[in-house]
């Protein structure tokens, strides 16, 4: 084990104020420093915004090797928490298989990533963690429990904001490998959101609209499609293909429509490179994708106030679930996302306009990024926060995972 300087999230949103980082290199070691602390709290890869990872005493799990276990006849495979989604894509592609979805940063662990419902996107495809199978935890005593699909309170564990414990291992459902293609779409009208958004989403294997709210047309429409279907040669705006591309960062997989690895096209970013734009504070809200053109509409009403503050706006749509804390539960859903520039103050302001503007439709925020609301208002956008709770209060009585964020959004 080694201690470390605790410092800031990825972004530098939030800087941690806990008194010391602890970094075990095996899950044994883990659960020994779980059971001897009053108060503990699991950090990841730093990729969240605010300040839902903090405690008194932090551990990480990424020093613990990965030791991956691929069952092929259950199509599974089984790996540390700690492990990043790209490090994981590219050792399943090596072997013929794939994750069905991967987030936008292939950088995030397994383990955090999940525990705030973190997505891709797609009309078909549910949050990440949709795909979980197994989870390992690490309880409040220092044992290790594993919970499977069907076992009692399951729905309740996968999304638990780290409330239940250090998630030690995670076992995911995999499918064959596939090959993939992505596409940019300029010109794109805006009543292709406000008037045909399921056609819209539903143009491709996993669809990103993005904005800056003020513009006369979306900025640009980004169509993931699997290499065996058909791409239309017109879609609501006009395809961008091969030299007449935008051109892509150096830190995006390939936009041009080429034809690749599913690993290196669904993520918008390479594991590479720093991912994003670096400087920025994020947002995000899901409503039922049967209020999505509504919602949209309700959103762009603020585009004065809100396109001077932001870097770009991606709307993306994920299925329906059963997980009792996913942004997505019993919801076909609509994720309106915001990423602003590091203007906390201004960004503070403007968030509580959104939320109103959004409340008809029943947004759910992100738990990982930025919001303003509390327990209050959250309890009822989640009709299994009781059992939530419930749960919560078998598995961590006396709080040991618990911090003031989990005060502030669960109310306990």
């Amino acid at each position: 084990m080694s201690m470390n300087e605790v410092g800031a999230t990825w972004s530098g949103t939030h800087t941690f104020q806990a008194a010391r980082l602890v970094t075990p290199r095996t899950i044994e070691e883990a659960a020994e420093l779980v059971a001897s602390h009053d108060t503990i709290r699991a950090l990841g890869t730093r990729h969240s915004f605010n300040d839902l990872a903090d405690g008194a005493t932090l551990i990480s799990m990424l020093d613990i090797a990965s030791d991956l276990e691929l069952d092929e006849a259950r199509a599974q495979v089984t790996v540390g928490a700690g492990t990043r989604y790209g490090v994981l894509a590219a050792w399943l592609n090596d072997r013929g298989w794939a994750l069905k979805n991967m987030g936008s940063l292939p950088h995030i662990s397994i383990a955090g990533a999940n525990a705030t419902g973190t997505h891709g996107s797609g009309n078909l495809n549910g949050v990440l963690a949709t795909s979980i199978a197994a989870i390992e935890l690490i309880t409040a005593s220092g044992e290790l429990r594993r919970i499977t699909r069907g076992d009692d309170g399951f729905e309740g564990s996968l999304i638990a904001l780290g409330a239940l414990g250090v998630v030690s291992r995670i076992t995911l459902d995999v499918v064959p490998e596939f090959a993939m293609r992505q596409d940019v779409f300029l010109g794109v009208p805006w009543e292709a959101v406000t008037e045909r958004l399921e056609e819209t989403t539903s143009a491709g294997y996993s669809v990103s609209v993005f904005t800056t709210w003020d513009e006369p047309a979306l900025s640009r429409v980004l169509v993931k499609s699997r290499a065996d279907e058909a791409v239309g040669e017109e879609f609501h705006g006009v395809r961008v293909t091969g030299e007449g591309a935008p051109d892509p960062r150096d830190n995006r997989t390939p936009q041009d429509g080429s034809v690749g690895p599913w690993m290196l096209r669904l993520p918008h970013f390479r594991l590479d490179r720093v991912p994003s734009d670096g400087d920025e504070i994020q947002t995000e809200y899901f409503v039922d994708r049967a209020d999505g053109s509504a919602a949209i509409a309700a959103v762009r009403e603020l585009a004065a106030d809100i396109a001077p503050l932001l870097i770009t706006t991606e709307l993306r749509t994920t299925a329906s679930d059963d997980l009792w804390l996913s942004m997505a539960y019993r919801r076909e859903s609509l994720a309106i996302h915001f990423t602003w520039r590091n203007m906390p103050a201004e960004v503070a302001a403007v968030l509580p306009r959104i939320e109103a503007a959004l409340a008809p439709f029943g947004a759910r925020p992100h738990w990982g990024k930025w919001h303003a609301m509390t327990a209050d208002r959250i309890t009822d956008l989640y009709p299994r926060m009781a059992d939530f709770r419930a749960l919560r209060d078998r598995m961590d009585p006396a709080r040991k995972f618990g911090n003031a964020h989990l005060r502030r959004v669960l109310g306990a």
